[in-house]
Order: C-alpha cells, then sequence, then structure tokens
C-alpha cells in the first residue's frame, strides 16, 4: 500500500502542456478515474440545468393568476426538470462516485473492463443531448411541439399520437433509451469488476460499506431498466408502427404503461438513495472515530431493501383502481421497506452516539442527510397506507416527500461524499468556510422550499398545475417555497466557487487528510494511473487502521 508519486505516459504527438493534447486525453480515456470525473462533471452540469428549469416554475407558481410563462412551457419546463434530475443527474453522479471509488476501495488497479466503462459513459452522454436536441428538433417534423411536455413519467394517452405533439416525444423516448444503455454497462462492469478484482485478503465480509452498496444498487439496476426499455419500445411501436399496446380505444391498456414505468420508477428512488447510503456509511464512522454500528447489519438491510424494492411500485396506482387484494399486498411491501431502512438510520445514530464526533463539512452534511431522509421515511410509510394515499395522491404532499427523498436524502448525501473525496480526486482541499456557508444556506432553503409542499397537498393544492386562483390558502406557502429556491441557489453559488477556487489554489491535502481507513486513502492524492504501485494485501476491513497501529490490538476505537 506504498504512495507512489503520479505519472501518466502521453504520446509525443500530444504534449502534456497542450490543449489539445489534454482533451484528446480526456475524450479517449479508459481510466475509471477519468471517467468517474466525467460522469460527475456532466451530472452537475445537467443538475444546473434541472435546477434553473424548477427555478422558473417556482417562480411561475409564487403567486396566484401569474403569467411569467405559458402553460405549454411550464409543461416542457415540468417535464424536462423531472427527466433530467432522475435521468441525468442521478444516474451519472451515481456511476461516477461508483467509476471512481470501487476499484481503489478493492485494491483494483481498474474496472474490469475499461472499454466497455467508456462506452457506457460516452451512450449516456449521446442519450442525454439527443433528449435536449428535442429543443430543436422536437417539432421540426411536423411543425408543433419543442421539448417534451407529457411529464417524466409519460402517461398514456397523452404520448399516444404521433402527429399531434411533434417529435417532441419520440426524443424523450429514444434519449432515456440510449442513456439506460449506458447505465446497464456501467452496472455490469461494477459487478464483475467486485466479483473478480478484489486484492488478496479483501473477502466480501471485509468490503467497504460502499462497494457493498454499489453492488447492491447495480443488481438492481439490471433488474429495473429493462422493463423501462421495453416500455420505451413499445411506446416507439405505439407512436409509428401502430401496434397500440397502451392505446385503449384501440384495445391496450393505459395502465399497462404505468406497471412497467413504475416497476422502473420506484426501485429507482432506491438505486439513487443508495448512494448517498453508502458515503454516509463512510463518513460518519471516520468523523466519529468509531467503527459503523452493526455492519453485518447495514449490509443485510441493503440487501434487504434490494429484494423488497421490486415488489413496491403499484402503491404509485394505488387510485386508479386496482382491487382490494392488490392494494393490501402493495400497501404491506411499502411498509415492510420501512424496516430495514430503518436498521440502517439506528446503525448511524449508533454510530455516532458516544464517538469523538468531529463537524466537518462532510459530516454536517450527513447530519441534514439523516433528518431529512427520516421525514421522507415518515411521509413514505403515510403515503403506503392506501386510504391516506386516496386523499393526498398527485397533491403537492407527494412533490415534497419525493424531493426529500431524492433532494434532502440523495443530494445531500452526494455533497457529503463529494467534500470527502474531493481531496483524493484533486489532491487539494475544499475551503471549509464556503463549504459552512454552502451547506447551512442550501439546507435552510430546500426546508423552506420543500415542507411547504406538505402543508399545500392537506390544504388540496394538485401536482402539476400551471397556475391557481387566490384564496385557497395556498399563497403563503407557496411564496415560501419560491424564496427557499433563492436560499439554494445562493448556497449553490458557493459551492461552485469553493470547488473553482480550491482547483486553482486550495491547499494541499495530502494521501489522507481525513485520517480515514478504507484502501482509497493510501495511495497518492490524485492516484496514479495505476492506482497501486504493489496491489494491497488486507486483514480486515480497516486495513488502513491496521497500517497505522500494528501493535494495537484494540481495533474498536481510533
Amino acid at each position: 500500500m506504498a504512495s507512489v508519486s503520479h505519472h501518466l505516459d502521453v504520446p509525443e504527438s500530444q504534449p502534456e502542456s497542450s490543449l489539445s493534447g489534454n482533451m484528446y486525453r480526456w475524450v479517449s480515456t479508459v481510466d475509471h478515474k477519468r471517467l468517474g470525473l466525467l460522469y460527475a462533471m456532466a451530472a452537475l452540469l445537467f443538475f444546473v440545468i434541472g435546477g434553473t428549469q424548477a427555478t422558473l416554475m417556482r417562480m411561475q407558481l409564487a403567486v396566484p393568476n401569474n403569467h411569467l410563462i405559458s402553460p405549454a412551457m411550464y409543461n416542457r419546463l415540468f417535464t424536462m426538470h423531472g427527466t433530467t434530475m432522475v435521468f441525468l443527474v442521478g444516474m451519472p453522479l451515481l456511476a461516477g462516485f461508483a467509476n471512481y471509488l470501487v476499484p481503489l476501495m478493492i485494491g483494483a488497479r481498474d474496472m474490469a473492463f475499461p472499454r466497455l466503462n467508456a462506452f457506457g459513459f460516452w451512450v449516456f452522454l449521446f442519450g442525454g443531448l439527443l433528449l435536449y436536441y428535442s429543443y430543436i428538433g422536437g417539432g421540426a417534423l411536423y411543425g408543433s411541439g419543442s421539448a417534451p411536455d407529457v411529464g417524466w413519467f409519460a402517461n398514456a394517452p397523452l404520448t399516444e399520437n404521433a402527429f399531434s405533439r411533434g417529435t417532441s416525444t419520440d426524443y424523450w423516448s429514444l434519449g432515456i433509451l440510449v442513456s439506460g444503455l449506458g447505465s446497464v454497462a456501467s452496472a455490469i462492469n461494477v459487478i464483475a469488476t467486485v466479483f473478480s478484482m478484489r486484492c488478496p485478503g479483501m473477502t466480501l465480509a471485509r468490503m467497504p460499506i460502499f462497494v457493498w452498496l454499489m453492488l447492491v444498487d447495480s443488481w438492481m439496476i439490471l433488474i429495473a431498466l429493462p422493463p423501462l426499455s421495453a416500455a420505451q419500445i413499445m411506446l416507439t411501436l405505439d407512436r409509428h408502427v401502430g401496434a397500440r399496446f397502451f392505446d385503449t380505444q384501440a384495445g391496450g391498456s393505459a395502465l399497462l404503461w404505468q406497471h412497467f414505468f413504475w416497476i422502473f420508477g420506484h426501485p429507482e428512488v432506491y438505486i439513487l438513495i443508495f448512494p448517498a447510503f453508502g458515503t454516509v456509511s463512510e463518513v460518519i464512522p471516520v468523523f466519529s472515530r468509531k467503527p459503523i454500528f452493526g455492519r453485518q447489519a447495514v449490509v443485510a438491510a441493503a440487501v434487504a431493501i434490494g429484494f423488497i424494492s421490486t415488489s413496491v411500485w403499484a402503491h404509485h396506482m394505488f387510485a386508479v383502481g386496482l382491487s382490494s387484494v392488490t392494494n393490501t399486498f402493495f400497501a404491506a411491501s411499502t411498509l415492510l421497506i420501512a424496516i430495514p431502512t430503518g436498521i440502517k438510520v439506528f446503525n448511524w445514530i449508533a454510530t455516532m452516539y458516544g464517538g469523538k464526533l468531529r463537524f466537518e463539512v462532510p459530516m454536517l452534511f450527513c447530519c441534514a442527510f439523516l433528518f431529512q431522509f427520516v421525514v421522507a421515511g415518515l411521509t413514505g410509510v403515510m403515503l403506503g397506507v392506501a386510504p391516506f394515499n386516496f386523499q393526498l395522491h398527485d397533491s403537492y404532499f407527494v412533490v415534497g416527500h419525493f424531493h426529500f427523498t431524492l433532494v434532502g436524502g440523495f443530494i445531500f448525501g452526494m455533497f457529503a461524499g463529494i467534500y470527502y473525496w474531493f481531496p483524493k480526486a484533486t489532491g487539494r482541499m475544499l475551503g471549509q468556510q464556503a463549504g459552512r456557508w454552502h451547506f447551512w444556506l442550501f439546507c435552510i432553503g430546500f426546508n423552506l422550499t420543500f415542507l411547504p409542499m406538505h402543508v399545500m397537498g392537506f390544504l388540496g393544492m394538485p401536482r402539476r398545475i400551471y397556475t391557481y386562483a387566490p384564496g385557497r390558502g395556498w399563497e403563503v406557502w407557496n411564496m415560501m417555497a419560491s424564496i427557499g429556491v433563492a436560499f439554494q441557489i445562493v448556497g449553490l453559488l458557493f459551492f461552485f466557487y469553493n470547488v473553482i477556487r480550491s482547483l486553482r489554489s486550495g491547499p494541499l491535502a495530502g494521501d489522507d487528510p481525513w485520517d480515514a481507513w478504507t484502501l482509497e486513502w493510501s495511495t497518492t492524492s490524485p492516484p496514479p494511473e495505476y492506482n497501486f504501485e504493489t496491489i494491497p494485501v488486507v486483514r480486515s476491513s480497516r486495513p488502513l487502521w491496521d497500517l497505522k497501529h500494528p501493535n494495537d490490538p484494540d481495533w474498536r476505537y481510533g
């Protein structure tokens, strides 16, 4: 586990100092670390785009009877925001973390299939660009439409007629289909890497919890994405060949689309949250100076969530007229999945209890994650009760719930990971003061935006409305939600300022700035192309602790 100096061989035709040479190396790379960073950079770019779309929608809804944007534009913003955040932010961000960290954490020199890894990234990026090309080509053929306007879930029969909405829906369907191929390629690579390339002594029982979560996550991707891809193909055949899978007027079933979509859609929630679970499971022990409490229980809970998540999709469909037996089954499975999820929360809290806590920026994001994910879990259990769901289905209560899951959970967990692993990837520390400004502004803004949405739902505000009349009690809550967006924007400006400043002149990090325990911290920052000069040999789940304290028999506390 010796530290080594960074060295890259560059062809003479592409000198290292030239801009074209640097671009060529990034575009042609098969190095898992560069590809991980490319995934992360693409995700952050789409995050800015999706956030801008959300900001415009919140500006429209800030006051009643507003006409800042047209109803048609609102529908396009709504569709593209949801699609972007799920498929072009969440999926590539988890792929970026998995690509960068999994080989380093298991003592490997690269992913199992480096070229497949590169293929997966470029296919994902092409799919994202194809989706956004709809702004240019979405109505070119038939003279109508622009970006897709059918919602990120694209329920039939909105999507059925190939001539009424231009080609924008085709761009949506094909863009997601193509980007999904990249996600499947990345998942296959992670599974193969974990099972075939672990270093000597790295048994499954000793693997870092982050790697375990990425392994289960990859299996979930392989299970959940094919039904979505099948649905996209069926939709395209419906629109252009007359297959009529989802056209009720021709004997098809609109509910068939919902089943296919939500068979993917609800496991997708756990697919996105698992990287945050893995990150929190690595960050909290380091900043608590304790091994994670109940390590085996954390892993078992992840596997249980992976299994149960495939049987909860129809709780999105309680209001469509399913039988009472069906509703009962999916309500029970929804409540059941809360058990392994709650186990994880108790594991993280128990790890912090009695520890020597250090509230650095990564730990702050983990603490906020714990609170916000508990809120998301509790409201999820509430929506899993069918009679309660009947009352609040398609209301803003649901919007608040899933944003607490995907932003309050996933995004906060990913920010914890960025602040934690940024020194390893760049060799420089992110500024703590700017990081705290980022945390507090973003945290305040997030809660100011999405907590009021639960109240709006109780007051009867439906989802997907362009504007609303005054006098219904929604005005103050919508204004609060829109003000919260301003706080979030300022917080994100601090984040991007922090990243740019740190890349240019941040303090040098050293190989192990957090006094951590997993293998990625045993090599240089940033790691060399080959990761490890000598393949490490591990003897426990905390290999760096063994290296730093070879004669200390008490491994429980750091």
